[in-house]
């Protein structure tokens, strides 16, 4: 073969940084593509080149074969490297990379080709003799055929999108009346998200782990595993929590599982890194889910409990080099527990709608045995473009509760403030007695983190004071500052001390907080009947220590015009003072505005002016970070204008729908 020396890297994110980072620790040269709004990311600067690749709509940049191409042959890049998402698992674009005289880092098309539809894929399986779930995945998709055989599989079942993953066009079905809807709706989101409607059905294994084998080939005919990882801690079929070995898998399993996904990579002539999922049952009977022919997210954990890094692997299998280390080898190499969890823009007490905005404080933890793979940084911006995750965080331990605790307190020590994200739901789960025990299934997050229990989850108001005592003291500092005052004019009277009230929105509920400096540091704050008094410190831009009951914290906090943003008490949180604020209008929706939750694409309109609708009724569905979310109407009424249509880019709060209420 021939070999290369610079790599162009199609993709953005934590992914393309992390490969970047990989390839120039072996010597390569780099070459970063971006989209026009990520023409300042991270990934582009520690790229040695970079080409930009289009507007910041995937579909017309990073999902662009012929773009990506000509950025490699502009840059004389020699190789590409897909990442995950985007191309990476299109054996078009493999192949248009091979005909272009370039290497694909990656499988060889028809191995891509055949892994990448599930339902081809899980009938090569079957004649492979893998064992896999029962179901259907033919040729006929009208919604009767897919309806009688989910019926005919017995329900429940999952519906899921044969050409794609990440849990996008995939629904899990109980009930019969409605199959026809949920059918519909995954095709509608797998052909907005694939390129391809096809769906297949398959019977749902309750209480179920997700347990999937890390493989590698090399073109001399060789296969190994790196054992298994759990990723059995998912919502809406898109993980939150991997982890490498399974809590649920001994030696022998280990075997077995190893041995059928090398069997599935040989049976399509698999090169490089690759992945093959299964359920496994309670019973220790294990089922084939699909292959990913690409790096997964995960691959972290596989990397610190084997000592490996695989993106080197990936570089030199493609440069045609056999597989550096033997199977027994690699299992010997085994040692202690790793765990991750995805860092992702969305908010969960809000049903995990997708946030997106700028990053007013990115801190990253560090530590024994602490791995963070991302793209934030302090000013830069989360767009609707792409993605909600935006960083990986991972622990390793000498045993799992070591990796568990370490995680926890990196978790605690990492703080994105700017944007609502999942921080506290993932320190939430990991704490959980449940998860620490290791006996759980893909069901956890349904049977502890259900919506109506996070949405009803309200923190202490002791969270409050800290609010008001930081917006206070960062005041009061910058004041001082600005004007070369003493700290003891903070808080200062001419006469007898008197407390500032502050009016501070946080969750939706209005709290009076009056607070009192006494001698330049020391606050007394007062929520209704409750009376404490807190010793702050400020320390630098963005952090104070405070101390209340002779117990001494941190808090990192950050402002931007509108509302303060306070990381303390285990908890990131978002405060709004109120105590100079207009009167109110009144209840979103109660004056029949129907208006975009965050920024997005308008994938369907369903009414027009003079339709009368009903409460409830979905009017409008936006497509936000690769997600669809139906907009319904809060109340009875008559549409009077629509001020939109499929395909037009909206922004967060802007008018969709007018009603006329009735």
């Amino acid at each position: 073969m021939k070999r290369f020396d610079k790599v162009l890297v199609a993709n953005r994110g934590e992914i393309a940084v992390r490969v970047i980072r990989g390839a120039t620790k072996l010597g390569y040269k780099t070459v970063a593509v971006y989209s026009e709004v990520d023409r300042a990311a991270l990934h582009v600067r520690e790229a040695d080149e970079a080409v930009c690749i289009g507007p910041a709509p995937a579909k017309e940049s990073y999902l662009v074969i012929d773009k990506i191409i000509a950025a490699a042959k502009l840059a004389g890049a020699q190789a590409i490297h897909p990442g995950y998402g985007f191309l990476s698992e299109r054996a078009d674009f493999a192949q248009a990379v091979q005909d272009a005289g370039l290497i694909f880092i990656g499988p060889n098309p028809p191995s891509i080709e055949a892994m990448g539809n599930k339902s081809a894929s899980k009938i090569r399986m079957l004649a492979a003799g893998v064992p896999c779930v029962p179901g259907y995945q033919g040729d006929d998709q009208t919604d009767a055929t897919l309806v009688a055989e989910s019926i005919k599989a017995g329900l429940p079942v999952m519906v899921k999108a044969a050409a794609g993953g990440g849990g996008r066009g995939m629904r899990l079905v109980h009930e019969e009346s409605k199959l026809l809807s949920d059918i519909q709706s995954a095709r509608s989101e797998a052909s907005n998200a694939f390129g391809s409607g096809q769906l297949l059905i398959e019977k749902a294994v309750i209480d179920a782990r997700h347990v999937e084998i890390q493989v590698f080939g090399d073109r001399h005919g060789n296969v190994v595993h790196f054992g298994e990882r759990d990723c059995s801690v998912q919502r809406r079929n898109q993980k939150v929590v991997e982890e490498a070995p399974s809590p649920a898998v001994d030696q022998t399993l280990r075997l077995k599982m190893g041995a059928a996904a090398v069997a599935a990579a040989k049976a399509v002539d698999y090169v490089g890194a690759g992945t093959v999922e299964f359920l496994l049952g309670k019973d220790g009977a294990f089922y084939f889910l699909e292959m990913n022919t690409r790096l997964q997210v995960e691959h972290p954990v596989t990397e610190l409990v084997y000592g490996v890094d695989l993106v080197e692997w990936q570089l030199r299998i493609a440069q045609g080099e056999p597989l550096p280390i033997a199977q027994a080898d690699i299992l010997d190499n085994r040692f202690g527990h790793a765990i991750e969890v995805r860092l992702c823009a969305e908010d969960p007490r809000q049903n995990y709608l997708p946030q997106t905005g700028s990053i007013l404080r990115w801190q990253a933890p560090s530590g024994d045995g602490v791995r963070v793979d991302t793209y934030l940084e302090s000013g830069s911006s989360i767009s609707p473009f792409y993605d909600s995750m935006q960083a990986k965080i991972i622990a390793w331990g000498e045993d799992r509760e070591t990796a568990r605790s370490r995680l926890l307190k990196a978790l605690e020590d990492t703080s994105l403030l700017g944007v609502v994200s999942n921080r506290d739901y993932l320190r939430a789960v990991l704490a959980t007695d449940a998860f620490a025990s290791g006996d759980f299934s893909t069901g956890f997050v349904g049977q502890f983190f259900s919506q109506d229990r996070i949405a009803q989850e309200r923190p202490s108001a002791t969270q409050i004071l800290l609010a008001a005592v930081a917006l206070y003291l960062d005041d009061a500092a910058q004041l001082t500052s600005e004007h070369q005052l003493s700290s003891e004019m903070i808080g200062w009277h001419s006469s007898h001390e008197t407390p500032a009230d502050f009016q501070l929105r946080w969750n939706n509920s209005d709290y009076e907080v009056e607070v009192q400096v006494h001698e330049g540091r020391r606050f007394e704050a007062r929520i209704g009947d409750e009376t404490v008094v807190v010793d702050a410190e400020w320390s630098s831009a963005g952090e104070f220590r405070y101390g209340s009951g002779g117990v001494r914290k941190l808090a990192r906090y950050a402002r931007d015009t509108q509302a303060l943003w306070l990381d303390a008490e285990d908890r990131i949180e978002r405060f709004v003072d109120r105590t100079y604020a207009a009167a109110e209008v009144a209840a979103a929706g109660s004056d029949g505005r129907i208006t975009a939750h965050s920024d997005g694409k308008i994938v369907a309109v369903h009414v027009k002016p003079g339709d009368t609708v009903q409460k409830g009724q979905t009017l409008v569905v936006l497509e936000a970070m690769k997600m669809e979310f139906q907009l319904a109407a809060p109340l009875d009424g008559v549409v009077e204008a629509v001020s939109v249509e499929a395909g037009l880019q909206v922004k967060g709060r802007q008018l969709l729908v007018q009603l006329k209420p009735q």
